[in-house]
């Protein structure tokens, strides 16, 4: 530790795929953390590992509602993340975004705590600038089936932005590109996800369209680690910053490599582009790069390794999907 003091740092969404492994992080680095989740997406099985630590506590709870704790640092990742998720109650999503970037916010000026608050790429909507800048402001369908998280959460870094010039509050906001990783939901209809769980399956590998549309997929140690770098941040860096990984892949790409990984005999099935579905999606992280010294470090390949053995192991019950 070095002489640091510990710190006490509220992880909301702590027990899904992102918070566990941030809660992760923070327990080994030896900080008290409070994982707080409702389990809509999130699952105790994910941080069921941390239970014995003595600087770890779990708590149920929607951030939709207060919470009176007492904190230096709150890291606010709760908000389902795919559209399967986000879609099934898209006016919880709206709130969940809103009310719980209100509500921590709040929590944040009662307790003087530093405030990081987790945004997405979907702010960008269907993008006319490629590769992403922080700088463009998006182009977002605001009444579409996918906006109640897009608006949702670039309100969200409105919030934040608001508290920074109202009321000095710390904020840190970033912008989470494509992430894929161990503990990713099997059902979360995400394509990385949905390619190996099909493929593990031997079931057709489902391509919406003709699988050109790009995306950039970082493993989830990389961003955690872009996390934990932007809370170190003197307070005058506020973001937004994108954390992602600038490697371009087309969706059949990936389909291909998983494929190849897994040795499964599965075969390519086309169907029609969801409704606003991005064709695009790349990160700038000269951002990244220059502020936090961070750049990704797992190639794909690497990554979906990982992630395969994970599901692999779920699928043939070697690991717990709930506890």
């Amino acid at each position: 530790m070095g002489g640091i003091i510990s710190k006490r740092i509220l992880v909301t969404g702590g027990a899904g795929f992102l918070g566990s492994h941030l809660c992760e992080r923070l327990v080994a680095e030896g900080n008290e953390v409070l994982c707080v989740d409702n389990y809509f997406t999130g699952r105790r099985a994910n941080v069921a590992h941390l239970m014995d630590a003595s600087n770890f506590e779990l708590m149920r709870h929607d951030v939709t509602f207060p919470l009176y704790v007492e904190v230096d640092e709150i890291y606010n990742l709760a908000c389902p993340a795919s559209p399967v998720h986000y879609q099934f109650d898209p006016v919880q999503t709206t709130k969940t975004s809103v009310h719980g970037a209100i509500n921590m916010l709040g929590l944040a000026k009662r307790t003087r705590a530093k405030m990081f608050q987790a945004s997405t790429s979907e702010v960008y909507g269907d993008p006319s600038q490629h590769p992403q800048t922080e700088e463009y402001w998006g182009n977002v369908n605001p009444i579409g089936p996918r906006s109640c998280y897009d608006e949702g959460k670039r309100c969200a870094e409105t919030l934040c932005f608001d508290y920074l010039r109202q009321h000095k509050l710390r904020i840190k906001v970033v912008r989470i590109f494509n992430t894929y990783g161990p503990r990713m939901h099997p059902n979360d209809g995400r394509v990385v996800s949905n390619f190996i769980v099909q493929a593990l399956r031997g079931e057709p590998i489902t391509l919406y369209g003709e699988g050109s549309q790009t995306r950039s997929f970082c493993y989830v140690d990389d961003l955690i680690e872009g996390f934990v770098r932007l809370m170190a941040t003197p307070d005058d860096v506020t973001g937004p910053i994108n954390i992602g990984n600038p490697g371009e892949f087309t969706i059949r790409e990936l389909a291909e490599k998983v494929l190849e990984l897994t040795g499964s005999a599965s075969e390519l099935v086309h169907r029609p582009l969801p409704e606003n579905d991005p064709t695009q999606r790349q990160p700038d992280i000269t951002r990244a790069r220059s502020v936090l010294g961070w750049e990704p470090t797992v190639a794909l390949e690497e990554g979906l390794k990982k992630t395969i053995a994970y599901f692999d192991d779920l699928l043939a019950g070697r690991v717990a999907a709930e506890a």
